[in-house]
């Protein structure tokens, strides 16, 4: 079943075109992966699915992208509410500079959730389906910026859980990390999908062929090829994917 529909999607810097219509239909429960040289599109396009696009200033696009059918760059749409349906986690861990408790809280209480019990046990699920409740669970009150690279990311994807969205967008979310810390996250992503819809964003060829149900491969803002992992790795239809998974370029 799909979850999110891209239709003939351009999208402008100004005069500068980076996306160039962009068909794409993103199945629920499923990990979609996006790869490609850097500065070919991917980024931008996963940004364009809870509009963080909407920030850079010049920034437009034509076509349109609907979440289970709802257009989301509809006028009545709460971009609020957009943003709770649809995480996102940065290539970069960035928790907030407060406790371990208040980072996974911080988006509860936005939405209005403000009792202790109820809090506590968002916090304990949100860290138990980011697979670190058993190292965290002793140190809630300490600052989260105390933390490992590794642990500071799985805390993101807690807090992102922690609004109950139904998509979480990755934008290369292991890049800055040590190889254990990966295959945690790796591991986590396969575990989340059977609840959430996932889209990540990924230079590490090797990720998306173990975590990924589908891959789409980008070339200068255009969707080159899209289809099942295994088969875009192993029997791509168009030369210029060949030439990018056998390292010929990029």
């Amino acid at each position: 079943m799909s979850k999110i529909e891209i239709k003939n999607l351009d999208l402008y810097y100004d005069d500068l075109q980076a996306l160039k219509n962009v068909n794409m239909s993103i199945a629920a429960n499923r990990i979609t992966a996006f790869i490609g040289p850097s500065g070919c599109g991917k980024s931008t396009l996963i940004k364009t699915l809870n509009r963080m696009n909407d920030l850079i200033p010049g920034c437009h696009i034509t076509g349109s992208v609907t979440l289970d059918g709802e257009d989301i760059y509809g006028k009545d749409l709460d971009v609020n509410l957009l943003r709770k349906r649809v995480g996102m986690v940065f290539q970069k861990p960035n928790p907030f500079p407060m406790t371990i408790y208040d980072n996974i809280a911080y988006g509860p209480r936005t939405h209005g959730v403000h009792r202790k019990a109820m809090l506590d046990e968002i916090v304990e699920k949100s860290l138990q389906d980011a697979a670190i409740w058993g190292e965290l669970k002793d140190r809630l009150l300490k600052s989260a910026l105390g933390l490992s690279g590794g642990q500071q990311q799985r805390l993101c994807i807690a807090r992102a859980l922690a609004v109950q969205p139904e998509v979480l967008l990755m934008d290369e979310p292991t890049s800055a990390l040590d190889p254990i810390s990966t295959a945690k996250i790796e591991e986590l992503a396969l575990q989340l999908k059977e609840h959430y819809t996932l889209v990540m964003v990924t230079h590490n060829m090797q990720q998306a062929l173990r975590v990924s149900d589908t891959t789409a491969f980008f070339l200068l803002g255009e969707v080159v090829e899209y289809s099942d992992t295994e088969k875009l790795f192993s029997m791509p239809v168009d030369k210029r994917t060949e030439d990018y998974i056998t390292g010929r370029f990029g």
